[in-house]
């Protein structure tokens, strides 16, 4: 059982997801710096929204953290990087409250292009101020989107309903994508100069921060009026602020801020700008689906699964048949290592069968956490497997064909002179080893092995048996591999319990014997 800590409220059925999957929830909002560093010990997996940072000394506060889950979109909150050094996934929800940004969008599109806050504050207030709050109209103005992903998207759908003519910036996508929106693609410092309308939705990032600046501010039409509803800081609120006053551009509508919570601006101060309290995701539905959706990725990650919304693992999702292969590679990784001893320069993994029809990223970070497990000084995870494997200097390469010998589906690993082939047999697809070294063999793998190497003359396996009974050492499988090349015979044995030293040395004692070697999969 796993332990999740909750630091900011999420739906409760996210919730109950989590604990149906059998996981201790300590629900613990409102924390502080201190006590979230406080609480992290022994959390295996952490669930934020916005407000909570989760920064590299949170991160090694907790040494046990497999995953840190964003119930949302953006991830500035989180340092990626450096959970990715630590081998911890971070996983969101992307898609959970792409409608209700879009709408809250076109809520403060109209709202400042109606004045709508400003005049229902005054008639509130007791004055019939009509002449005051003259608004325009949408239908016929330009407006600019700045970034056309999902978000973009949907708001480039609904301004289309209103007679805009729109607009965009996005080095990301094409032509032909754009063609589709019913969006022309311009460059960023053009399009401000063309629009009555801006908006903008792209993440928070170095590169974008202060994007929407004086500089651009200054090309601007007198008519023109920005929307954020994506993250603070891409607009630079100071200098947003100063081309309002002036009159350089009309207004603004602004649901999020460089830091929150923001209850003083400058901004504030100006009639033309409308302003919320960052409730782009704050509907009912967006916090469902929010809550769910993290509530599913995390009891996925928890269990070793593909995660689908899993930011910092280079995996595209597991076909049917690649699937059950992930656990199997993780465990020829193990296997691997104590088959060759010395980690090998180059390692290559073949995907042969129905298998090699289909992309195993995944298999193949299962296979470098198998391998690297003992040899890492920091836990491996389908995160940083790969960074691992360049640390170590090893190469990893991967290749792939649809056609087969003798079974459907066999994944083989060869490096340092060792090779190593296994499949999945039956209905219940138990893992079977079927190449050791290029002896062609057919045993179960199990959690304690032996591998014994030897002269290809009568009696070895009945040495072999005799000599287990004595040390009372019971074998479960086992299979005599012979080579195609003439050398020598190998026995391959699955046991009860794990082999010692002194029944290593035993079998020694039979000139016959070349090598003694034992492996486990646990």
């Amino acid at each position: 059982m796993s332990k999740v800590l909750i630091a900011e409220e999420i739906a409760e059925a996210g919730l109950q997801t989590l604990r149906n999957a059998g996981h201790e929830v300590e629900v613990r909002v409102g924390l502080s710096r201190d006590e979230l560093l406080a609480a992290l010990p022994g959390v295996h997996a952490l669930v934020i929204r916005s407000a909570t940072q989760v920064t590299a000394e949170a991160l090694a506060a907790a040494p046990d953290l497999v995953v840190v889950g964003r119930a949302g979109v953006g991830l500035d909150n989180v340092d990626v990087a450096a959970a990715t050094d630590r081998g911890v996934m971070v996983v969101n929800a992307p898609q959970s409250n792409i409608v209700s940004a879009a709408e809250q969008t076109m809520a403060l599109l109209l709202a400042s292009a109606r004045n709508v806050p400003q005049a229902h504050a005054a008639l509130k207030e007791g004055r019939w101020e009509r002449s005051k709050w003259t608004g325009v109209e949408l239908v016929g103005k330009t407006f600019g989107i700045i970034g056309l992903g999902r978000i973009g998207a949907l708001v480039a759908e609904r301004a289309s309903a209103f007679g805009m003519h729109l607009v965009g910036y996005d080095p990301y996508v094409n032509a032909e994508r754009a063609k589709d929106l019913g969006v022309e693609l311009l460059e960023l410092d053009e399009l401000m100069a063309r629009c009555d309308f801006v908006t903008i939705h792209v993440a928070r990032t170095p590169e974008t921060i202060g994007l929407i600046n004086a500089e651009r501010l200054a090309l601007a039409k007198p008519s023109l009026r920005v929307i954020n509803v994506a993250r603070g800081g891409i607009v630079d609120e100071a200098d947003l602020a100063a081309a309002i006053a002036s009159g350089t551009i009309a207004g603004a509508g602004l649901d999020v801020f460089a830091e929150e919570p923001c209850t003083a601006s400058p901004l504030f101060d100006l009639e033309q700008v409308v302003v919320t309290p960052h409730l782009g995701a704050s509907t009912e539905e967006a916090q469902y689906k929010a809550g769910v959706t993290i509530g599913e990725q995390v009891a996925l990650a928890l269990a070793g699964e593909f995660v689908p919304h899993a930011v910092n693992i280079d995996a595209a999702e597991v076909s049917s048949v690649g699937k059950p292969f992930v656990p199997l590679a993780q465990t020829l990784g193990q296997v691997f290592a104590s088959l060759v001893g010395e980690l090998p320069a180059k390692v290559e993994i073949e995907f042969r069968g129905e298998i090699g029809g289909y992309e195993n990223q995944l298999a193949e970070l299962a296979f470098a956490k198998g391998l690297f497990r003992s040899a890492s000084p920091t836990p491996v995870s389908y995160v940083n497997a790969n960074d691992v494997a360049t640390a170590l200097g090893v190469e990893i390469h991967t290749s792939r064909t649809t056609s087969s010998n003798d079974y459907v589906n066999v994944v083989t690993i060869r490096g340092g002179g060792h090779a190593l082939g296994a499949t999945l047999v039956g209905l219940n697809e138990a893992p079977h080893l079927v190449n050791l070294d290029d002896h062609t063999v057919d045993v179960p793998l199990a959690e304690h092995m032996i591998v014994v190497r030897n002269e290809d003359l009568p009696g070895m396996i009945g040495y072999f048996g005799s000599t287990m009974g004595e040390q009372g050492i019971n074998i479960h499988d086992l299979h005599l591999g012979h080579a195609a090349n003439g050398e020598a015979a190998m026995i391959v044995a699955s046991v009860g319990e794990s082999v010692s030293e002194a029944v290593i040395n035993a079998l020694r004692n039979n000139p016959g014997v070349h090598s003694v070697r034992t492996f486990s999969t646990n």
